[in-house]
């Protein structure tokens, strides 16, 4: 396994030396696997978000390090802004950060300040669109005269177009309808198949964690409580509801039928591993 980011006894403090003191990270040591989707979970006031805004230096630690590809993003603090390029941030309802006349020139900005050319930008503005489902005719329409959905995806569209070889969404489908959660998080896997990038997703919803996750950490009380493949977390559901975290409703049921003596899978979490535990149990008994 080869970690793109590694957070080194990383430590974050919010008003330091006053009475609303808050420690939103505590020694924290994580990696994050490349080329894989990794789902970063936990309560409110855990440090999901502080953690992420570590990852391309919008925030400084106060103590450790953190590493891309095994290099301390502020060795060169006067080079911040080019890992910013290469981990590429989305905060909750990025719609909001939208402000260009066009749906495209919003898409281009991100790339243009890189210093594409007008070709490169172009190319990339066009499939970074087809990804996240933005049909052709509304990339020369106002941004504020999209539905919800269309400028979460617009907004997402624009840091994907930086090409960023780190995509990391804090709740990117935050406040949208299931088909609209979908519609995202299909897109956002699908850019990280084309581009083979290491992502990186915030959510409170354990149903998306374990459908489109492959690995998840959890955060507890600004500390790193456990981390492992999407598998192993949720063989240990009882532990993540014994934190304050909600699990899938299939490993809620497996879980029930756990107690009432059958031999199910706890491990199984999404609807067609539960299927095959409970299919398998049947054939089991059917021959005894």
């Amino acid at each position: 396994m080869e970690n793109k980011i590694q957070i080194e006894n990383v430590s974050f403090v919010y008003s330091p030396g006053t009475t609303y003191r808050t420690d939103a990270l505590d020694d924290v040591s994580i990696g994050f696997e490349k080329g894989k989707i990794t789902g970063l979970i936990g309560h409110t006031g855990s440090g999901k978000s502080t953690l992420v805004q570590m990852l391309n230096g919008l925030l400084k630690p106060a103590s450790g390090r953190v590493l891309i590809d095994g290099e301390d993003i502020w060795e060169k603090p006067k080079e911040i802004s080019k890992v910013r390029f290469r981990v590429g941030l989305v905060m909750q309802y990025p719609e909001y950060q939208l402000f260009e006349e066009t749906v495209r020139k919003d898409i281009a900005f991100g790339p243009k300040n890189m210093g594409m050319s007008d070709e490169q930008i172009a190319k990339s503005t066009e499939t970074v669109a087809k990804i996240v489902g933005l049909d052709e005719s509304v990339l020369d329409k106002s941004p504020f005269d999209l539905s919800g959905g269309q400028k979460r995806r617009a907004a997402i569209a624009g840091v994907m177009a930086m090409e960023p070889e780190v995509l990391v969404l804090d709740e990117p489908a935050a406040g949208l309808d299931p088909e609209g959660r979908n519609s995202i998080f299909a897109a956002i896997a699908d850019y990280q198949k084309q581009k083979n990038a290491t992502v990186i997703i915030v959510s409170h919803s354990m149903e998306d964690m374990a459908r489109w996750c492959d690995n998840v950490v959890v955060m507890s009380h600004s500390k790193v409580y456990m981390a492992g493949t999407t598998d192993e977390i949720f063989e240990r559901a009882s532990e993540l509801v014994s934190v304050g975290l909600d699990i899938p409703e299939i490993t809620r049921l497996m879980m029930l039928l756990k107690k009432r003596g059958l031999d199910v899978d706890l491990g199984a979490y999404t609807v067609d591993a539960a299927i095959a535990s409970v299919k398998k149990l049947f054939d089991e008994n059917k021959d005894r």
